[in-house]
């Protein structure tokens, strides 16, 4: 039979484990915010170096046929 005391042991301990894993979680959430925002900021650089290329491509002269046309 539990007493009260190895009962209240026993919810400690549980208490303990949920407080370590919720502490890890939060680590793993903050290391994967990280890549997020660095994901981000390379999805935008590389958004803004296409759209860099778009406006030339636009840019350039037509191709004129050659003289004997």
């Amino acid at each position: 039979m539990m007493t009260e005391n190895d009962r209240i042991t026993q919810l400690e301990e549980v208490v303990a484990h949920q407080s370590n894993t919720i502490e890890e979680l939060s680590e793993q959430i903050a290391e994967q915010w990280r890549v997020i925002e660095g994901l981000k900021r390379q999805a935008e650089a590389l958004t803004e170096g296409f759209l860099a290329l778009e406006e030339q491509a636009l840019e350039r002269p037509s191709v004129a046929p050659p003289p004997h046309y």
